[in-house]
């Protein structure tokens, strides 16, 4: 269950470029060294939602909209996207069970991902307080996965012990100030990377010292 993203590096790659040309050529160099690609409304807003198609043809394509709505406009959100090409949508868990329950009807063979808590500082004013009942709620609604922070591992171990086996990405790693291997070990199946790797003079290598870092504690 829940299979359809690869899980060789453990890296997704937060491509919050705005250039569609350069976003292309940055995934190009790094897909070696990535297991999927996660966009945001920055990218779609400024190139269109083409963009899911085209990098989609490179990589597994996460739509990271966050989405929070009431379950009709949830699942038009959600349907489209993975029209476009997308393997997966990040949604919030807290608009409730049935906004979240529209999500994975109209996801399909696609994965939903429910955010539990965000990496910023903030994240732990509001989504902190409720993260573990929000993951027992997503897996009640059977989501693929959910979002942990990196920058806070023990959250991560603290989900692990709810879900089970379901998927943990993990975002904050690198300019945020996470770790990939300490999200790792924590209980991440994937670390969410972007600035450090889209913004390094080489992408490519950044990637591939992730990459390393990665497997020696696997």
């Amino acid at each position: 269950m829940f299979d359809h993203m690869k899980r060789d590096s453990r890296i997704v790659l937060a491509l919050d470029e705005t250039d569609g040309e350069k976003a292309l050529s940055i995934v190009n160099q790094v897909a070696d060294y990535i297991d999927a690609v996660k966009i945001n409304w920055p990218l779609v807003l400024t190139e269109g939602p083409e963009m899911i198609t085209k990098l989609s043809e490179i990589t597994d394509v996460i739509c990271d909209f966050k989405v929070a709505d009431i379950p009709n406009t949830v699942s038009l959100i959600v349907s489209n996207s993975v029209k476009r090409g997308a393997s997966a949508v990040i949604v919030h868990a807290f608009p409730g069970e049935d906004s979240l329950q529209e999500a994975v009807k109209a996801a399909g063979d696609a994965e939903i991902y429910a955010v539990t808590e965000m990496s910023h500082p903030g994240g732990k004013t509001f989504t902190a307080l409720h993260a573990e009942e929000m993951a027992m709620m997503g897996v009640r609604c059977n989501v693929a996965g959910f979002i942990a922070p990196a920058t806070r591992p023990e959250r991560i171990a603290t989900i692990r012990k709810i879900i089970g086996d379901r998927k943990i990405l993990s975002p904050g790693v690198g300019a945020q100030g996470g770790s990939a291997s300490s999200a790792i070990q924590a209980g991440a199946d994937y670390v969410i990377v972007g600035r450090a790797i889209y913004k390094a003079d080489d992408p490519r290598a950044v990637a591939e010292g992730i990459f390393k870092e990665i497997k020696a504690v696997l």
